[in-house]
């Protein structure tokens, strides 16, 4: 925690206060275990995800925003190790998840967010893990993952889902707020729910959940009453979710020619803690994620841990 402080007020001077409107943005997200230990590669160990977003107009005078987003993603999952070959140690199946998708984001007035969109895509050896994966071992020079033979096998991705965000709590100086997330997805890939909470402690005076980096709605146009504000916070988010069905786990019902299939622990506990902050017309963001184990059988039942790197540019 301490760090995490120093870090931030050392950015504050680089932090944006011009009185600016930006109505596009650019992001690109990702996930790797690597960005927390160079000894870890398992289970979730790899997503990377290319956004584009950018504002409408509205006429819906309860609306203070609506947001368009497009994005290309793909997600890689191996067992305790990705070099195992034998399929007896396949303690979680070899999977790759590669899709496209576009969501809407509609911003209340009253501090409240609803989310919902679509994604398109396959799941099996036509998402790439393993190319992608010897790709990245290569730049790192770790040994050669050999058990993608075994992987959940090709099979249509198309999924629904839909978030809700509404803050519960803030103080009079805007330097903490207590913001309440709900999330539901529904298809071919995942059908689950979760719910938790995100706490915020600014550094400088937080912005809205109309205006702010932490909910990507940030993005004004001359509609709008919000302009570019400098933000720098901290942030932990723990959430309980509980799934239905993982086709990167148990296999698509779809294609059930895969060799290597778990069985799913319902309850997961999730939590996210991180540090955000603007730069001009960028947005950064780091977080530490952790999460208890989603399947059974697992080598390491004490769960999964990994890192995410945020960076965005604003365009007017």
């Amino acid at each position: 925690m301490k760090n995490a402080f120093a870090i931030a007020f050392f950015l504050i001077p680089f932090l944006i206060f011009s009185q600016d409107k930006f109505s596009k943005e650019f992001s690109f997200v990702t996930d790797n275990d690597l960005y927390v230990s160079f000894k870890r590669d398992r289970y979730y160990t790899n997503g990377m995800f290319l956004n584009y977003r950018y504002i409408n107009n509205t006429s819906n005078d309860k609306l203070a925003k609506k947001i368009f987003e497009w994005q290309l993603g793909h997600e890689m999952f191996t067992p305790y190790k990705a070099i195992v070959t034998d399929i007896s140690d396949h303690d979680r199946p070899f999977a790759g998840y590669l899709y496209g998708g576009f969501s809407i984001k509609n911003v209340y007035k009253e501090n409240k967010i609803l989310n919902y969109g679509v994604q398109i895509g396959i799941v099996g050896p036509n998402a790439y893990g393993q190319e992608l994966q010897e790709f990245i071992h290569n730049i790192y020079g770790f040994q050669k993952a050999e058990g993608w033979k075994h992987q959940i096998q090709n099979a249509l991705g198309f999924n629904l889902g839909a978030s809700y965000i509404q803050r519960l709590a803030t103080n009079e100086s805007k330097t903490f707020d207590l913001n309440l997330e709900t999330k539901a997805q529904i298809g071919t890939i995942y059908t689950d729910i979760s719910a938790g909470l995100n706490l915020r402690l600014g550094f400088i005076p937080l912005q809205d959940l109309m205006n702010t980096i932490a909910y990507n709605t940030n993005l004004n146009n001359n509609n709008t009453i919000y302009k570019r504000e400098g933000e720098s916070f901290f942030y932990i988010k723990p959430m309980v979710r509980y799934a239905l069905y993982d086709a990167t786990l148990q296999g698509s019902f779809l294609n059930k020619g895969s060799e290597v299939t778990k069985e799913l622990i319902p309850v997961v506990f999730d939590i996210e803690v991180g540090l955000k902050f603007t730069a001009n017309r960028f947005n950064f963001g780091y977080a530490f994620n952790y999460n208890t184990s989603k399947s059974e059988d697992l080598r390491y039942t004490y769960g999964n841990k990994y890192g995410t790197i945020i960076v965005s540019y604003l365009i007017r």
